[in-house]
């Protein structure tokens, strides 16, 4: 029998793209369960963006969280919680809680099958399914068996983003903002510095076009060593370690695209309905028919087959990156500055009609 709830509390306390991934379960929810309540838990890092989705109705930080489960438990009126992903200490406390309906996947960890009552089974090793396409397993309890289409779950996002002054004073200096994310902090396969070195060397003659580059404080450290041609064209402005979330949110939103390999920015904007551009080796898991960015204007580039170096997955990049040439990126990048030119230039005449 499906079950009853009211208020559901979803665990996701990862990363960020793994967090992108799971919200349109929220909108599924929604849609589904007339006015069932849904708080999010998720890390403080992750917050900022995660409290800009609408159909999320409260986000609940990790860090507090954990000074007092039981207190928060006994508040919250919670009765149903789903761990998208695994863990022990959240698992622990919400059947000492006593929480009514404890939904976890028995396939990955036994304190699972031990502590959740609300079992779900199901194993990504094989599977053609997409990551966000994975989420919707823990649905089933509630009756929702269906896993939407990508085009389905691209429809599922709902964001509220507010203006920020600081990304507004950045992006209004130039006419077409791109943002590119290099790194990956060792979630994605990367696309080679040097590449992006090229595509700004390709931009240059667009002097509309300006590349900001994101990032952590390290990664702005690695790149400062290990790229600093890049970081010093004329186009290019090096922004790592200058965001939280919240304010990067804003950034991109109001920037004009972003490219970066399979990492939480490339999730972020693709789930704002931003211009994104993911570039991904083709060997599992780590190919696109996993991680692929879900989004209204999200693309990806990846080679046919794999190459030998696929299989070290240690490694941060391999020939089927490196082929992945700057000019392929480079004419995507000019589809999007063709396509705002024609908005821009169609837009006072919508008004001069109005």
């Amino acid at each position: 029998m499906p079950l009853l709830s009211r208020h559901v509390m979803i665990c996701r306390t990862d990363n960020i793209g793994d967090v992108m991934l799971t919200l349109p379960i929220t909108a599924w929810l929604k849609q589904h369960v007339p006015g069932i309540r849904i708080s999010f838990l998720c890390r403080r890092y992750a917050a900022g963006a995660v409290g800009a989705c609408t159909t999320v109705d409260a986000v609940v930080e990790l860090e507090q969280f954990l000074l007092d489960p039981a207190v928060f438990f006994a508040q919250a009126g919670i009765d149903t919680i789903i761990f998208a992903q695994p863990d022990r200490r959240l698992v622990r406390a919400a059947f000492k809680a006593r929480i009514a309906n404890r939904i976890g996947n028995a396939r990955q960890k036994l304190y699972q099958v031990l502590f959740c009552n609300r079992r779900v089974r199901f194993s990504k090793r094989e599977s053609n399914l997409h990551e966000a396409q994975f989420n919707f397993e823990f649905l089933r309890p509630f009756g929702l068996t269906e896993i939407p289409s990508l085009e389905t779950i691209k429809r599922l996002y709902h964001f509220r983003v507010l203006r920020n002054a600081r990304a507004d004073r950045l992006v209004a200096a130039h006419s077409f903002n791109l943002i590119v994310h290099p790194k990956s902090n060792g979630h994605g396969r990367e696309w080679p510095t040097s590449h992006y070195r090229d595509l700004a060397l390709l931009l240059e003659i667009h002097a509309d076009i300006h590349l900001w580059i994101s990032g952590s404080a390290e990664e702005g450290k690695w790149l400062a060593q290990h790229a600093p041609a890049l970081l010093a064209m004329p186009n290019v402005t090096n922004l790592c370690g200058s965001f939280m979330l919240e304010e990067f949110t804003a950034f991109i939103q109001a920037a004009d695209g972003l490219i970066a390999s399979g990492t939480g920015p490339l999730h972020l904007a693709a789930a704002l309905g931003q211009n994104t551009l993911g570039l991904f080796p083709p060997t599992r898991p780590m190919h696109p028919g996993r991680w692929a960015p879900v989004g209204a204007r999200a693309h990806y580039l990846c080679e046919a087959s794999s190459c030998a170096g696929c299989r070290k997955r240690s490694d941060p990049s391999c020939d089927c990156m490196e082929k992945i040439t700057p000019a392929s990126v480079c004419a995507i990048v000019l589809q999007w500055h063709e396509q705002k030119r024609l908005q821009l230039a169609a837009a006072p005449q919508a008004t001069a009609s109005a």
